[in-house]
């Protein structure tokens, strides 16, 4: 274990909000940002997304350069500190995915600081793993500040699966929610940030991360079956990290989706982790409401963890947030607000 570490202040830019408390209350009271966009299905039919409406019409790396820099303005002012004295870990697409909004990482790292007028800190770095990204950064960044190379850590998630090339990839592999195909997902985009700090300075802190990988992948070419391995290990880890056991998990934060693949990898590694009785616990999915948003995911859903602490409607203490890929990389943290 490498010690523990506070959230601070959170930031975000999703489809039914430009910042963290407008997202939240709209994903609280169940709004989603759902509407018709520019792209048609496999019979010709409008596609449904969920895009950010921002007040220019960016597009290309641009537009996801806004998008982070959002977030990280948000962050940043919330707990009043220079964003120079700030690392910051940028989540971002798998390199190897179809459509991929970001083409030179280093190039948009640049571009965020001069929108953001600060110069990238020495110890930034880019995670490029999609939707798990945040947990690996969540790793990294306590690494960074337990050792004293760093005060604070911005872990910031971006992405977007609107541009044609993803569209259609997906579209070919049957993977969009059309009205023909039920079992697929929405295609979304959005910003989220967090600052992480040294403990005692912020209300939520991370007590534990786990990282694994499972087998049985959605693409897996073995046709192995899905026995939720992979989501069981990284819970074990971050469960055995933090102290508790699932039965003293106040409610789960989950990346589904919409897939029937990933309800079926969470319910499966809540199995392979429960031991004896535990009552109701709530599941919540930022997918519900702004789609499948890709490497923003992770500091999403512990924006929703922090925000819903500090407003006193959180399901239980202390949280379990879990996120996967394609690919099969899977991560789980726990975080505990002092504020319950």
């Amino acid at each position: 274990m490498n010690g523990t570490i506070d959230i601070a202040s959170v930031g975000m830019v999703t489809s039914v909000g430009l910042d963290a408390p407008a997202s939240c209350a709209a994903m609280r009271a169940r709004l989603d940002g759902f509407r018709e966009t520019r792209f048609t299905g496999a019979r010709g039919e409008p596609l449904i997304g969920a895009p950010v409406s921002l007040p220019r019409d960016w597009v290309g790396e641009r537009r996801i350069a806004h998008l982070a820099a959002g977030a990280i303005s948000e962050t940043l002012s919330g707990a009043r500190i220079a964003g120079e004295q700030t690392a910051l870990i940028l989540c971002l697409a798998e390199e190897g995915r179809s459509g991929r909004p970001v083409r030179d990482a280093s190039r948009l790292l640049r571009k965020i600081a001069e929108i953001l007028e600060m110069a990238p800190h020495t110890k930034s770095r880019i995670i490029s793993y999609g939707r798990p990204s945040g947990h690996a950064a969540l790793e990294q960044a306590r690494r960074l500040i337990s050792s004293g190379e760093v005060a604070n850590v911005v872990i910031a998630g971006v992405d977007s699966y609107l541009t044609p090339r993803t569209v259609r990839y997906y579209l070919d592999q049957s993977r969009l929610m059309t009205k023909f195909n039920p079992n697929g997902f929405i295609p979304g985009e959005a910003a989220a940030a967090v600052l992480c700090t040294k403990p005692g300075q912020g209300s939520l802190t991370l007590l534990g991360v786990g990282l694994a990988r499972e087998p049985a992948a959605i693409y897996n070419k073995q046709d192995l079956p899905l026995r939720g391995e992979g989501m069981a290990a990284a819970y074990g880890v971050a469960l055995r990290e933090s102290r508790f056991a699932m039965v003293g998990i106040g409610y789960r934060i989950s990346d589904l989706i919409g897939e029937q693949y990933w309800f079926k990898q969470t319910a499966l590694a809540f199995l392979r982790q429960m031991r004896g009785h535990v009552d109701f616990q709530d599941l919540w999915s930022p997918g519900e409401s702004i789609g499948n948003i890709g490497a923003a995911v992770v500091p999403t859903m512990i924006g929703m963890a922090f925000t819903a602490a500090r407003k006193g409607y959180a399901a239980g203490n202390p949280v379990l947030i879990e996120a996967s890929n394609d690919e099969g990389a899977c991560g789980a943290a726990v975080v505990a607000s002092r504020l319950s």
